[in-house]
């Protein structure tokens, strides 16, 4: 058994010394094929579709409380044992389960780095398919991290309220569009969450110094409450990660985020 829990962020030589442990689950939301190819040894796939609802327009909102607590459970999640998650891209679909396990009070690692890390640093690696033990995960489902267009028409303008767009700077200006309309939400700033990785690194964050610098230069700061989208929440989802990890008080995602935004004709939008 672990002695004490894992940190939020943890290291590919930390997380191999706890491979094989009874009280730890470590799951990899990387492509399918890339997870045939190469995995974490012990690490359970999850495919990260099953973690949104996937309808258009807004294909990132979130399934309904009963399902997602399906896919948790089907994929061996439980409080009783230490969550490792990771993925192939830097961490953007690993941190969405981290932030969709938040609505029900549950939380987990995040492997620095990913396999990005994990195989270019020559940890083990397994081919083998691993099959979770079922669960059942029976939390209350507090919608609190997540919020809906109508909260953020309400508050605009609020100065304590800070709007972080975690796109490409093309998308945030309107130049590149995925929806609709292109542009961004009146009042947000643009951090592409590409930033916040160090790729000399092996996609590691960069560090606690440099993050803060990026975000407090962009007025991002503790006191104020921060709503983190992208085109689907599955980049802002990293986002909303390095908040949290930052010590970030008041941290909420946008699961409809600009495909939903972008998409309706009573939102505003500033190019």
């Amino acid at each position: 058994m672990t002695d004490a829990p894992l940190p939020p962020l943890i290291e590919p030589e930390a997380l191999e010394a706890l491979l094989g442990r009874d009280d730890l689950l470590v799951v990899d939301l990387s492509r399918g094929d890339v997870h045939a190819r190469a995995h974490v040894p012990g690490a359970v796939h999850l495919e990260y579709g099953c973690l949104v609802l996937g309808a258009p327009p807004a294909p990132g909102r979130l399934p309904d409380a009963e399902r997602l607590r399906q896919v948790l459970g089907e994929t061996g999640i439980t409080p009783e044992r230490q969550l490792v998650v990771y993925d192939d891209e830097g961490g953007g679909k690993a941190c969405r389960l981290l932030w969709t396990l938040s609505l029900f009070g549950l939380g987990g690692s995040l492997l620095n780095g990913g396999l990005h890390a994990w195989a270019n640093e020559e940890h083990p690696l397994q081919q083998a398919r691993n099959t979770p033990t079922p669960t059942v995960v029976d939390a209350p489902f507090d919608p609190s991290p997540a919020v809906e267009a109508d909260y953020l028409l309400a508050r605009l303008g609020d100065p304590e309220l800070a709007l972080l767009d975690a796109r490409s700077a093309e998308e945030f200006s309107g130049a590149r569009r995925y929806a609709m309309r292109g542009g961004h939400i009146p009042g947000a700033v643009n951090l592409d969450w590409q930033a916040s990785l160090d790729p000399d690194r092996n996609l590691r964050l960069r560090p606690e110094s440099e993050l803060r610098a990026l975000l407090t230069g962009r007025h991002i700061t503790p006191e104020r409450e921060v709503v983190c989208y992208c085109q689907t929440h599955h980049r802002s989802s990293h986002s909303w990660y390095v908040l949290k990890l930052l010590g970030y008080p008041r941290v909420k995602g946008y699961p409809g985020s600009w495909a939903e935004w972008g998409n309706r004709l009573d939102t505003p939008v500033e190019e």
